[in-house]
């Protein structure tokens, strides 16, 4: 984010959500902004990026002209293997998440509401809908966490009291990241953590479709661990 600009850039997002992750922990990242999260730079934790299509501890993002056409992650983007990393059939990906051993998944969505539940699957008026593994992960995964822009591009909130499109899980989201701030689901409902730079706590709420619990002082997101 250069000088002055407002909010968080889609990487900054991701490395707030990033920072925590626990050593040694196995993370599914869902296509679209969540795949920016193995970007960030864990120093001297371990973390294992597992992608639904098989490629098991991969590592950042290729920068142009090092790709290996052969390599992606579950959005078909291309990444780098590090030492240690593994093909798998995937049938075998997906027998890590069915069996509980995915630590967090991060993934996108379209609306996620103060009960933690969430839709990413399917928008409004779509007649079909690409599920993917996202209720396979949201159904196992130990945590779910959600990387999302605050609003739709026609300025409609995405953090709402109750998803107004078939929701992909009941009540699993953790934790939610937006270009405006760090939000958490709590037995009161959505608690605002984190105010991203440039953004009041007026704003937050009129982009928002349901009432948050907000502290007198929110500190600033963490950009840094």
């Amino acid at each position: 984010m250069s000088d002055g600009a407002k909010g968080l850039t889609r990487q900054q997002m991701c490395d707030r959500l990033a920072m925590e992750f626990e050593d040694g922990w196995i993370v599914n990242l869902g296509i679209g902004i969540p795949t920016l999260c193995s970007n960030y730079d864990f120093g001297d934790k371990e973390i294992i990026f597992h992608a639904e299509n098989g490629v098991i501890g991969y590592g950042p993002l290729t920068g142009p002209g090092n790709e290996d056409l052969h390599l992606v992650n579950a959005g078909g983007q291309h990444v780098t293997l590090p030492p240690g990393a593994a093909i798998v059939n995937h049938a075998d990906s997906f027998g890590l998440i069915r069996s509980g051993r995915i630590d967090v998944t991060v993934l996108g969505a379209y609306e996620v509401a103060a009960n933690g539940d969430f839709a990413n699957w399917k928008m409004a008026g779509q007649k079909g809908g690409g599920i993917g593994g996202a209720m396979d992960l949201a159904a196992c995964a130990k945590h779910v966490f959600v990387a999302m822009e605050q609003t739709t591009r026609s300025g409609s909130p995405r953090l709402v009291e109750r998803c107004a499109i078939p929701a992909t899980a009941r009540g699993v989201v953790n934790l939610v990241i937006t270009n405006c701030g760090l939000f958490e689901i709590t037995p009161e409902g959505m608690a605002l953590k984190e105010i991203a730079p440039g953004v009041t706590v007026e704003e937050i709420k009129a982009t928002s479709g349901c009432p948050l619990v907000i502290p007198r002082e929110v500190p600033p997101v963490r950009l840094r661990a």
